[in-house]
């Protein structure tokens, strides 16, 4: 990539027991964030992305990760202690959470919520800390800042609190902040305002932004690049644009079919994908999405992909992008150029 590496995940496997068994959550996960990037991870719920997403974080139990790396600024957080993880976490990576009210504490002002940050990673007086409070919040968008600085989470909107959270997240200037569906709580109004807000930031402070969403107009209007996630693995990636308009995995296709488009002329039918995603408890030899998928061949079933170069910065995982593949198989939205397997080897 072009913009100097900031995250680099290599090959994270995560995985739970429970009484049912050991569900693996993610499975052979890399991706790389660029300084300055937004990415968003998209997909379906229990596709990997928060779990992927809270590694990063440290907040998954190491007994859960069961392999890889995953590199900021050139040391692996997974070989970091609690103590080291709690100078990381505010300070150089922040996350907002999906729904400000649980993530706020409802006993303490917003002030001081957004001054014990500044007092424990800038070590800062809880005097010069609550003015600097004061400033953020006022950056943030929020009026009166001088007034809602005393005022408990309960008292204000849900879009407040959510800016409230970015205020809190934002306060350390991370270079990587992680948002998990910042705006899923909020109404469409709000929801623009945040995101415009999100924009502002990321571009004052150079910050890179992990945005994991369902929404793909949100993902239209954020990111730089996309990831899309399923069954624990990521199975596309790249430019947004690209992705949108030439997309190369038949999962990724159906994303994009099931969003409603506003300038439809008439009734317009939205196309849901059939079936469910596989049992994680013991995942499936082949492409996890083969059992969903119209296009699915022998091979599909056995065995799984590999990452295939479509284009410029973009690759999938389908055995549907190799130019071995029959035309008559290949479906008329991936009739492009394709490689060969020595392409891949």
């Amino acid at each position: 990539m072009e913009k100097n590496g900031i995250l680099e995940i290599k090959g994270l496997k995560v995985s739970f027991s429970t009484y049912g068994g050991r569900v693996k959550a993610v499975r052979d996960v890399s991706l790389e964030i660029g300084e300055g990037e937004c990415v968003a991870i998209v997909g379906e719920s229990g596709c990997g992305k928060s779990v992927t997403a809270k590694s990063v974080m440290g907040l998954i139990p190491k007994s859960c990760v069961e392999g890889g790396e995953i590199i900021f600024q050139g040391k692996d957080l997974l070989k970091y202690t609690e103590k080291q993880m709690q100078g990381v976490r505010g300070d150089d990576i922040s996350m907002i959470f999906q729904d400000p009210m649980t993530s706020l504490n409802p006993t303490m002002t917003v002030g001081r919520q957004i001054a014990e940050v500044l007092v424990k990673h800038q070590r800062l007086s809880k005097q010069d800390a609550l003015k600097k409070a004061e400033e953020y919040l006022g950056l943030v968008g929020i009026a009166n800042p001088e007034k809602r600085v005393k005022e408990y989470p309960n008292s204000l909107s849900g879009g407040m609190r959510q800016r409230v959270m970015i205020a809190i997240a934002m306060c350390c200037n991370p270079k990587l902040l992680i948002a998990d569906e910042p705006t899923t709580a909020l109404d469409v109004t709000i929801q623009a305002q945040i995101l415009e807000l999100m924009k502002e930031l990321q571009k004052k402070f150079n910050t890179s932004i992990i945005l994991i969403t369902h929404d793909l107009g949100v993902v239209a209007n954020m990111a730089e690049r996309v990831l899309v996630f399923y069954a624990g693995k990521v199975v596309e990636n790249g430019p947004t644009r690209s992705v949108f308009y030439q997309p190369r995995h038949p999962y990724t296709r159906g994303l994009l079919k099931s969003m409603p488009k506003l300038n439809a002329e008439g009734k317009e039918e939205l196309v849901s994908i059939e079936g469910a995603p596989p049992d994680l408890f013991a995942p499936p030899e082949g492409c996890a999405f083969a059992a969903r998928c119209e296009y699915a061949m022998n091979i599909c079933h056995k065995q799984q992909p590999p990452f295939i170069g479509v284009g410029e910065n973009h690759c999938a995982a389908c055995w549907l992008n190799m130019r071995e593949v029959p035309d008559e198989l290949r479906p008329e939205w991936m009739k492009s150029e394709h490689v060969t397997l020595d392409d891949i080897k």
